[in-house]
């Protein structure tokens, strides 16, 4: 657990206090600061802080500016992380207390002690299915009572929750509930195919919360019987289908979550299935070009994935070969190393480079793609690595080839089998030569 100590300045303000949201975190010292966020359907908004004192305990003043709707405590980096929903509807203070081991407690607020125990108490109802087809029984009069004790206990939270915020996360989340006995792949599709039947994907509560999120995160990963690739993309068509497409806002977010996840995985299939049938289009239509160059980026520098083909032309005994990355040949392997010759690392690696290949011979070749604002300079510093392949790439940091792949700095490193599939991306020449060693 990082602390975090993210610096704002403050401006005063004469607006009184109406309430508070104050808490305990535990243990004391892994916290510096409460953060409070408001959650919007694309973005949060950063609003106040509170300083976490000896006693692991914070107060941060709600003023009469603070309207009603889903809120996000930061606690600490990265935000992505260590973060946590809350619901605030304008009328009552907020007590919780936060441990790194037990998780989150209300302890005042009706809201969300309300949408608390209901999903404590509909994890429980859902181990006791869960335990019964475990069990492989086929007793009907227990199969009754559980889905019995499901209903009533869904009735009776949402009779409960009538006029709250609440409300809308609790009728959201409606579990399928059969009429009569079921077997375990009847109950199964049954349960995914109305996953998403009271799920409203316009619902802006909703798509400030996580709850979407998470829900679509459980029908990917959760209602895969195989775990398979092809499982999870009908299951990714599903979610896609479910969205109504003038969200395409809520739609990229959705996708850019699931895809993360794949990319954490590493897998890459699924990952690009993602970004090619559906993200790259999102992208471009709600005009995210981060979000687009990220796609590209990773699809064409990611671990195992093939690497981006560009032209190449140089120059062997004298005449000019023209040709491209994936047309090289006659190599087991292939270093990509992308360099520049005002870079003063360059300079310096790529000698130490050049020398430990002598050193140690391998059956590979190093293809030097230069990014350069000139051509001069860069013609001079070739010279000195004849057996280098030289890509001139000019427009150095906005070279289309550099942005394709990712690269921020120089020197940067890929190297690739024969196939030109991108086996390792070494952070530096030391991490290099760890992995050429290991190279046959």
């Amino acid at each position: 657990m990082n602390k975090l100590s993210l610096l704002f300045v403050l401006i005063p303000t004469f607006i009184f206090s109406q309430h508070s949201i104050q808490g305990t975190f535990s243990p004391a010292e892994n916290f510096t600061y409460a953060f409070l966020y408001k959650s919007n359907p694309t973005n949060i908004s950063y609003l106040n802080r509170g300083k976490v004192d000896e006693n692991g305990t914070f107060k941060i003043e709600l003023d009469s500016t603070i309207t009603a709707g889903m809120y996000k405590i930061v606690y600490g980096v990265p935000e992505s992380e260590n973060n946590f929903d809350f619901i605030y509807n304008g009328k009552e203070d907020i007590i919780l207390t936060f441990s790194l081991n037990d998780g989150l407690e209300f302890k005042e607020s009706s809201e969300n002690k309300l949408w608390a125990s209901y999903t404590k108490s509909m994890e429980l109802v859902n181990m006791t299915i869960s335990n019964f087809y475990q069990q492989e029984s086929s007793n009907k009069k227990a199969f009754k009572e559980i889905f019995k004790t499901l209903k009533d206990t869904q009735a009776a939270f949402e009779d409960a929750s009538k006029g709250t915020m609440a409300a809308t996360f609790i009728q959201a989340n409606r579990p399928y509930i059969p009429t009569d006995y079921e077997d375990i792949s009847t109950y199964s599709n049954n349960l995914k195919n109305t996953f998403f039947k009271n799920v409203d994907f316009s619902n802006t509560l909703l798509q400030s919360s996580d709850f979407l999120t998470d829900r679509v995160l459980a029908y990917v990963f959760g209602m895969s019987a195989t775990n398979s690739n092809d499982d999870y993309k009908k299951n990714i068509d599903t979610v896609v289908a479910a969205i109504n497409d003038k969200d395409l806002f809520v739609k990229t977010s959705l996708l850019e979550n699931i895809w993360g996840k794949m990319i954490d995985a590493n897998n890459i299939e699924v990952a690009n299935y993602i970004s090619d049938t559906y993200l790259f289009k999102l992208a471009r239509d709600t005009n995210n070009q981060e979000l687009y160059k990220s796609l590209m980026v990773y699809k064409n520098s990611a671990l195992g994935a093939t690497a981006m083909d560009f032209p190449i032309t140089y120059e062997a005994d004298g005449k000019p070969i023209n040709t491209s990355l994936h047309k090289l040949s006659g190599f087991e392997h292939y270093i990509l190393v992308f360099w520049s010759s005002t870079c003063g690392h360059c300079l310096n690696e790529l000698p130490q480079l050049k020398f430990y290949l002598n050193e140690n011979p391998k059956n590979l070749k190093v293809v030097a793609f230069g990014l350069e604002d000139e051509k001069d300079n860069w013609s001079k510093t070739i010279s000195q690595f004849p057996e280098f392949i030289h890509v001139l790439g000019l427009e150095h940091w906005n070279n289309p080839v550099a942005i394709a792949y990712g690269v921020n700095s120089t020197p940067t490193y890929l190297v690739l089998d024969k196939d030109k599939k991108i086996i390792a991306k070494p952070e530096d020449l030391n991490v290099l030569k760890e992995v050429l060693d290991g190279l046959n």
